[in-house]
């Protein structure tokens, strides 16, 4: 049984974001008339993701997905390109209809949370700079997307501890603090 390959970004370790980093251009992977979105903030929460609707590198378990603010996220070239994944989706996944990479994901329900993020892989950026993964989230629904077998699982976690990714299996505590905090609000009970 083979090892299971996090992703390309965070394998051999992770490389420190810089303090005070202002963002960059992402561009899908075609090597004619990429797609180009520019982001004029850095990311938050940037962490692996190991979901089955985020986008990952061929042969990577996990993606690796951070959020912006969406009034810092533009579509500059080629937005003819773009396509909703699923307009089902809480998160509205944007992707190039030639190679397929997710350029930046939109949460249009208002009530929602996270209403106002965008979610981007810095990966698609040439810049260096951006924050870098703090923990890995839904790392057991690696199984379900064929990244990894249960058996794998336990040098999966230890593997992203060792990293300095504390795995979980929803998102880390903060976000889901938020998470809750906003659904308290609107029941009226804070």
């Amino acid at each position: 049984m083979s090892e299971v390959f996090l992703h390309p970004a965070i394998e051999h370790g992770i490389h420190k974001g810089v303090a005070g980093f202002a963002g960059g251009t992402l561009k899908c992977q075609c090597s004619v008339d990429p797609v180009e979105v520019k982001v004029t903030s850095n990311v938050a929460h940037n962490h692996a993701c190991g979901c089955t609707k985020c986008w990952k590198p061929s042969g990577a378990a996990f993606s690796v997905v951070g959020v912006v603010p969406r009034d810092s996220v533009t579509v500059v070239a080629h937005a003819e390109k773009l396509a909703i994944v699923d307009e089902t989706a809480a998160i509205q996944r944007h992707a190039c209809q030639v190679c397929g990479a997710h350029l930046f994901g939109r949460i249009e329900n208002t009530g929602h949370p996270f209403y106002g993020l965008d979610f981007i892989h810095t990966e698609l950026s040439a810049e260096q700079g951006w924050e870098e993964p703090r923990f890995a989230a839904f790392v057991s629904s690696i199984i379900e997307g064929g990244a990894a077998r249960p058996e794998q699982m336990d040098g999966v976690r230890a593997k992203l501890t060792k990293l300095g990714l504390p795995p979980y299996d929803s998102l880390n505590p903060p976000l889901m603090d938020a998470i809750a905090t906003h659904i308290a609000k609107q029941k009226g009970i804070l």
